[in-house]
């Protein structure tokens, strides 16, 4: 049985900001949590392996993928509005783009950050191929619903669905990852190259226009 992770929110967060939230942690569930790898340089930083692969350890590359495959499948599940197909498609081909590409990291110390801008743009390039057959409606397994409660669990995830996508690439993008990925605004920083005042604005900006598209359903 999968175990859902708490959602800790502050106080003053509104109901409807708890509702696409778990909505789209419901979606991320079928990633999993992040594992652990018993392999020779599995505990090694980002910034030696990346240096060891660029030098001719190619093989070590599968340690980053495995690294980061579950955390940021989970962000792209969020993102593509839990298509899994689609985010593994998208995760798979960032991994491609980043190994292709691996060369350009400037900061090899900062990989994460660098592997999180592709996976990231090719959310978006996903995002923008299949606008028409994106769909919320996986949020929850209907073999273990009754059918009246799996359809209205489907019509929410249809309207957060809905909701999520008129918010700007940005501002969804700030608000999976506070919300869904629950990293703090320092973190996002870092990863986003973005600084925490402007990243506070996004998320705020988010929940106002969820809070604007959903009230009809609370």
């Amino acid at each position: 049985m999968t175990c859902i992770t708490p959602i800790h929110l502050d106080p003053a967060t509104d109901h409807f900001t708890l509702l696409a939230t778990r909505v789209l942690m419901m979606a991320a569930l079928p990633f999993g949590s992040q594992g652990g790898l018993l392999i020779e340089g599995a505990k090694q930083s980002d910034g030696k392996l990346v240096r060891r692969i660029l030098a001719g350890e190619t093989d070590l590359y599968r340690i980053l993928v495995e690294r980061y495959r579950r955390e940021f499948g989970r962000y792209a599940a969020a993102m593509l509005h839990g298509d899994s197909d689609d985010a593994a498609d998208a995760l798979q081909e960032a991994f491609i783009r980043a190994y292709d590409g691996l060369a350009s990291c400037k900061d090899p110390d900062r990989f994460k950050a660098w592997l999180f801008r592709i996976v990231s743009n090719q959310c978006h390039n996903v995002r923008k191929r299949r606008r028409d057959h994106l769909s919320l409606d996986r949020v929850e397994d209907p073999a273990h619903n009754p059918a009246d409660q799996d359809l209205e669990r489907k019509e929410i995830g249809a309207a957060v669905g809905d909701a999520l996508d008129k918010l700007s690439a940005e501002q969804r993008e700030a608000f999976v990852m506070k919300h869904v990925d629950g990293r703090s605004y320092a973190e996002m920083a870092e990863l986003m190259g973005v600084g925490e005042d402007a990243l506070k604005m996004r998320v705020h900006r988010a929940r106002e226009e969820l809070k604007k598209h959903l009230k009809g359903l609370l």
